[in-house]
């Protein structure tokens, strides 16, 4: 039945509450970025980081349906496929920040285990909505770390 209501192109009251808080945490942690190449270099970061994140879970958690756009890339996904953007993701986010990139990935990793663990719990795997969660997820996870390093340390190329 779930899979069912997660096809439906309507949004919910879920679906909503949990867009809304995206934009709302994505919003306060980068507008408390303090300077202009600490917010250019976060959000390079955040967005690298959260996708290789993401194919490193669609190479790792089983698919709970096998038909749709989510089901298309999870089976073309193999694990050096996932292990190789998940180098780029280090690789490119490290050029950004440097070494703020080893926890920003921790915390992108984190998001996406526990999306997928609890998607692996509800609906025995992942699709295109899990992995668009696990994104947001992850984001969210990399910029409120990011923040934190941004107060305290300075950007490697600053």
């Amino acid at each position: 039945r779930r899979l069912e209501i997660m096809k439906d192109s309507r949004h919910g009251t879920y679906g909503v509450a949990a867009m809304c808080s995206s934009i709302l945490i994505r919003a306060l942690a980068v507008g408390s970025l303090p300077s202009a190449s600490a917010l250019f270099a976060a959000v390079v970061t955040a967005h690298v980081v959260a996708r290789g994140a993401a194919v490193v879970l669609m190479a790792t958690v089983p698919l709970a349906r096998h038909a749709g756009l989510g089901a298309d890339y999870g089976q073309a996904t193999t694990r050096a496929r996932a292990a190789s953007a998940a180098a780029m993701m280090l690789a490119l986010g490290g050029v950004a920040v440097g070494w703020w990139v080893l926890p920003a990935a921790g915390a992108a990793f984190v998001a996406v285990a526990l999306t997928g663990a609890l998607a692996r719990r509800k609906i025995r795997g992942i699709s295109g909505d899990v992995l668009g969660a696990a994104e947001q997820m992850a984001e969210c996870a990399v910029l409120v770390v990011l923040v934190g390093l941004a107060e305290r340390h300075p950007l490697w190329w600053n």
